[in-house]
């Protein structure tokens, strides 16, 4: 009863934060001259920008195929024929599935935290096993965090105070988002290296938690730490075994990272503006990124707009920034959650 519950909220929840966020950043707007406005859009920078958000996600899709075919290099007995059409390799368009079904359960959840689970669940209807789809999918979100604190702390030391003036009153949005990308992935890198030494202070700490009724005792939270634990040590084992496909990730992970910043400077030059590089468009939309990715929104709806809306207010001229927010949040947002709902769809209709 519970999950068929959580099953309705959910989407009811979603919709109803993106009809507040539309009302709160376009009621102060004139809709006429917003769509007048749109109609100036270059439909060759249109293309480019959706292609760049397309990318974004395939991209994703592609390292998991990279990664999938390491992983089961001696266990590609286990996947049906649909998988490995040609030379027994994985299916890339397969991976390309997987990422848009992550992409969709990611953006109608608060932090993102139903993509994994959904792209699990989708591998293991595939037959993959679930070990080798968890380990690479680890691999991938490590490196999915750590470049963006790189380019986070890239910005903080070398573009502080223009961001300072861009940002305003938000700036603590941008440096909550750095503290809290930088201590996840300083978590889960503590985990792998020293993951027996995480175990001993997640027991004691739970120990204090059960003895001033914080929480009660529970063997099952205390297994699940430890196969935590386990996975994440394994993903290490990983690295130091494929040096090579690691980097190669490092590599499409900063591409890929690149290509949604780009898809900003897109919009800005299919609108006739030339006034800014792209490198300066490119830090500003990953700023904006950085300081919205870990809130507790679905799809931090609502303050990236607000967010995107005072951070770009100097960059586009008067009548082109709500337009131009309109086409760079739809396109990578919406217009891929949209995809990402006819991949889910259609994998459903598949299995069925």
């Amino acid at each position: 009863m519970k999950s068929k519950l959580s099953h309705i909220i959910q989407p009811v929840f979603f919709f109803l934060v993106m009809l507040l966020t539309f009302y709160t950043v376009f009621r102060k707007n004139d809709w006429f001259q917003v769509f007048a406005s749109l109609q100036e859009l270059d439909p060759f920078y249109f293309i480019c920008a959706a292609f760049s958000a397309v990318f974004f996600v395939c991209m994703e899709g592609f390292m998991i195929w990279l990664l999938l075919k390491t992983c089961l290099k001696t266990n590609l007995c286990h996947f049906p024929m649909h998988l490995r059409p040609a030379g027994n390799r994985i299916s890339l368009f397969r991976c390309f599935s997987y990422s848009f079904i992550g992409f969709f359960f990611s953006g109608i959840t608060p932090s993102a935290t139903g993509g994994q689970p959904a792209q699990l669940a989708a591998m293991k209807k595939d037959k993959i096993p679930l070990g080798s789809g968890g380990l690479v999918l680890m691999v991938v979100a490590v490196f999915y965090k750590l470049i963006l604190v790189i380019i986070g702390t890239c910005i903080l030391f070398f573009w502080k105070e223009e961001l300072a003036k861009y940002f305003g009153n938000f700036i603590m949005l941008f440096y909550l988002g750095i503290f809290l990308n930088g201590f996840l992935v300083a978590f889960l890198l503590l985990i792998m290296f020293h993951g027996k030494w995480m175990e001993h202070v997640y027991l004691y700490a739970e120990k204090i938690c059960e003895k001033i009724h914080i929480c009660k005792p529970s063997s099952k939270r205390k297994e699940a730490f430890h196969h935590l634990i386990s996975d994440y040590e394994e993903t290490l084992q990983f690295f130091a075994n494929h040096p090579a496909k690691i980097i190669l990730t490092a590599l499409c992970t900063f591409i890929q990272r690149g290509s949604l910043f780009l898809l900003t400077y897109f919009i800005y030059r299919g609108f006739g503006l030339s006034e800014y590089s792209p490198i300066h468009i490119m830090a500003l939309q990953a700023s904006v990124y950085i300081a919205v990715d870990m809130l507790p929104l679905p799809g931090s709806q609502g303050i990236s707009e607000l967010l995107y809306a005072s951070a770009f207010a100097s960059v586009f001229t008067n009548p082109y920034l709500a337009p131009s927010m309109c086409v760079t949040r739809g396109l990578s947002f919406y217009f891929l959650l949209m995809i990402g709902a006819f991949v889910c769809l259609n994998s459903y209709i598949h299995k069925r």
